[in-house]
């Protein structure tokens, strides 16, 4: 009976200690979970940023010029088919040697043969070409102001959510998405009523909304397969489905309706010294994107991790300033204040959708 109290009394003073210390270490891996997720979106801004930049140098300032001889057709799609699958071939290069690197080559392949395998193909396949080639497109178009458009995705995802799988919207929900959308209406309205403002600006906004809607059916049709394969390999699955995709079917389809050779394109543009160094560090980003999106969702939850990831609704035009205004002095990245503060509102409204954020200010006595 002495040992038992004793065993008992040691328990009972080590136990606070023990679940303190767990308590501790469940705050911290939450909290890198949100710098990871956070991360997420100012690396989807240096993807947006450095892809821009690469299709505005070398063959691509041919291309785009005035004497190129290409059609409207080819200019506004097919160029953007190109980029968008020059910038997602790099990223699956880089997927595919980080993978390899780290012995994780045969997971890969072992995974495209499961079924949640072959739906992380279908969502790339929906999320990669489509809404990729749509937001090449819009930003070709529009500039900037296409990002904070494009962040809609959670809402629309939170829609389809509901319409397609009878998953839950509460009115805390609807309310981020009426706040999301009252934000992209603020910020379509500000670009259609600038004097100054492209004619085409209006139609690339659309383009953004359509990736947002890609975006979103790949977020509502992939997250089955995400968790049930880890994110390093999905991320490659993604990637390289995207990549090829983009080369094999859409470039030479659009090179088709265009009346060009898109495959060799393709080569011209792989072989221009300029543009494909900007190229591969865009790929790296959009590489960086997703896998710390993924990664963050795993460590915070996928709520509050689509939330942080949905700051690139401010990042990506910070970035595309910074990169394309500052640094290279490229005219036309700016935007508007009252662009700026509508971005600012979106990102609230995606933290609404995917969590209440008084949350983030309340002491979690579970954790």
């Amino acid at each position: 009976m002495e040992k038992t109290t004793v065993l008992d009394l040691d328990s009972a003073i080590s136990t606070p200690t023990s679940d303190s210390a767990e308590k501790k270490l469940r705050r911290d891996f939450r909290r890198k979970g949100i710098s990871t997720a956070l991360f997420s979106g100012l690396s989807y801004g240096f993807y947006t940023a450095f892809m821009t930049l690469a299709m505005s140098m070398g063959i691509w300032n041919v291309w785009y010029g005035e004497g190129s001889g290409l059609s409207l057709f080819a200019t506004t799609y097919l160029l953007a088919a190109i980029g968008a699958a020059l910038t997602d071939s790099s990223s699956a290069i880089w997927a595919l040697g980080i993978a390899g690197v780290r012995g994780r080559l045969g997971d890969f392949t072992r995974s495209i043969r499961t079924r949640p395998g072959a739906i992380m193909i279908g969502s790339a396949i929906i999320g990669g070409p489509l809404a990729s080639t749509a937001y090449v497109v819009g930003l070709q178009m529009a500039g900037s102001i296409v990002v904070p458009i494009s962040a809609l995705c959670p809402a629309i995802g939170a829609v389809l959510a509901r319409v397609i799988f009878k998953q839950e919207l509460t009115a805390r929900m609807m309310l981020g998405i009426a706040i999301c959308f009252f934000a992209s209406v603020l910020i379509g309205g500000t670009a259609g009523l600038d004097a100054d403002a492209s004619p085409t600006v209006m139609l690339g906004i659309f383009f953004g909304f359509l990736a947002a809607l890609f975006w979103g059916i790949e977020g509502c049709v992939a997250g089955y397969g995400t968790s049930m394969i880890d994110p390093e390999i999905g991320i490659t699955i993604r990637q390289v489905t995207s990549g090829l995709t983009n080369l094999i079917l859409l470039v030479p389809i659009f090179g088709f309706i265009a009346g060009e050779n898109g495959t060799a394109m393709v080569f011209q543009a792989l072989a221009d010294s300029q543009s494909m160094p900007y190229f591969i560090i865009a790929g790296l980003a959009a590489y960086g994107a997703f896998m710390f999106w993924y990664k963050g969702n795993a460590m915070c939850g996928a709520p509050l991790g689509m939330a942080c990831n949905g700051t690139f609704s401010f990042w990506g035009p910070l970035c595309c300033w910074l990169v394309l205004g500052i640094a290279f002095g490229i005219a036309g990245w700016t935007m508007a204040p009252i662009a700026w503060v509508a971005a600012i509102i979106m990102v609230f409204g995606i933290f609404v959708i995917a969590m209440n954020p008084m949350d983030l200010f309340k002491k979690d006595n579970n954790q």
